[in-house]
């Protein structure tokens, strides 16, 4: 591989935006590949790669470099003086590259991968947390999983097509894909290809959606005519499949603290031919009163600490605060027993969230069973997906049923 300079300058300008003014990874990379006109695929991809590898691995390439935060630019570049050498490609002869101490690089490397913290290049605290969690043989292969590229996975939307007509569909494109065992309408990719720009997709016959969360909805046990409430609705991934689960039939009422989401909701329902999703903003108690007593099923994607999905989002490990996962686990006890009151006798709800921390998961569906809104609710069965296990994302989802009266 050779290194240009356009692309090298787009890589450093991207993480100076990510490390020192707390940007997100996702939308700064968006924003690089627009960067310039004459980009082909394979430069996309480099700039967008190496800008996550850089962040995956920031803790540990500035151990091997000797450079501490904020990073300005010559820091950055030696970081990136440590991803090529590490990734065996050849440095080119620039002023930034120097004096690069490429055998020093190597043994530090060797000597930094016998500590977990540096080598799967977590904070401190998060490692300690996940150890006490879930113990440190789990722990060591969970973080390793979490540290890889995730796969691209398409949701085929059953309301205007099959599986096997995209899949036809899509190799007429060069893009091949592959079914996954037990996940209904899933696709996997064989190699990353720019999906969103296929009629395809514009004709609203897929999402691109985890295989793990795709277990979300059918988890929720829904059919057509039903009344179902999606609590945190966002931008509607798993809206959109109950809409097609349940073939447009029935009312789903999608909810969320955040207006702009539902807008997005809306556009993509409008995509994916899904006409039976009504949007309510949660802009005070008020909505959720008017709920009571009335869903057959109510989903509540929790909001969490995002562990089980750090594969996606690898600048959450550093954004990411003790205090905030303590808070967190609040706002998910609170929204359990207010949500919980608009399933009705005999109606069911599922709990998920995509952490892959108990304290978020079982814990919570104990302490809600245990109280007096959760009384009336019987846990009927739950799921667990670890990364290493699975190969999918982090996740977690518990079937509950309120009794009949």
């Amino acid at each position: 591989m050779r290194l240009h300079r356009n692309l090298c300058f787009a890589v450093i300008d991207g993480l100076t935006l990510i490390f020192n003014e707390g940007k997100y990874a996702d939308k700064v990379i968006q924003q690089l590949l627009k960067r310039d006109k004459r980009w082909g695929a394979r430069d996309r991809g480099f700039v967008a790669e190496t800008t996550y590898d850089m962040v995956r691995w920031k803790r540990l390439y500035a151990e091997i470099a000797e450079v501490k935060e904020p990073f300005d630019r010559e820091n950055l570049w030696r970081m990136f003086a440590v991803w090529a050498t590490l990734k065996g490609v050849k440095l080119p002869d620039w002023k930034y590259f120097e004096s690069t101490p490429l055998r020093k690089i190597k043994g530090r490397f060797d000597e930094l991968s016998k500590v977990r913290k540096f080598k799967e290049s977590i904070p401190d605290w998060m490692d300690e947390l996940c150890v006490k969690e879930l113990g440190k043989e789990l722990w060591t292969k969970e973080i390793s999983a979490l540290n890889e590229q995730a796969d691209v996975i398409l949701r085929v939307n059953t309301l205007k097509t099959t599986k096997e007509k995209l899949q036809t569909q899509l190799f007429d494109l060069d893009i091949e894909t592959e079914f996954i065992k037990d996940h209904t309408n899933a696709l996997k990719l064989r190699e990353r290809a720019n999906v969103f720009s296929t009629e395809a997709f514009k004709n609203g016959h897929f999402e691109v959606q985890d295989a793990s969360s795709q277990l979300v909805a059918e988890f929720l046990d829904v059919k057509p005519g039903m009344r179902v409430v999606d609590t945190c609705a966002g931008a509607g991934g798993k809206t959109l499949h109950i809409a097609s689960l349940m073939e447009n039939k029935g009312q789903i009422i999608a909810m969320d603290i955040y207006e702009n989401k539902l807008h997005e909701l809306k556009r993509r329902a409008k995509r994916n031919g899904a006409h039976n999703i009504e949007n309510r903003v949660i802009d005070s108690t008020k909505p959720i009163k008017k709920l009571y007593d009335k869903a057959d099923r109510v989903l509540i994607d929790a909001p969490c600490s995002g562990l089980g999905v750090l594969r996606r989002n690898p600048d959450a490990k550093w954004k990411l605060q003790p205090d905030f996962i303590e808070k967190i686990k609040t706002t998910q006890q609170d929204i359990l027993q207010q949500y919980s009151r608009m399933v009705k006798a005999g109606g069911k709800m599922v709990y998920a969230t995509c952490s892959i921390l108990p304290s978020e998961n079982q814990k919570q569906v104990n302490t809600f069973l245990k109280s007096e809104a959760g009384a009336n609710f019987t846990l009927i069965k739950d799921k667990k997906i670890l990364v290493h296990k699975s190969g999918f994302d982090g996740f977690y989802m518990a079937l509950l049923e309120r009794k009949q009266n």
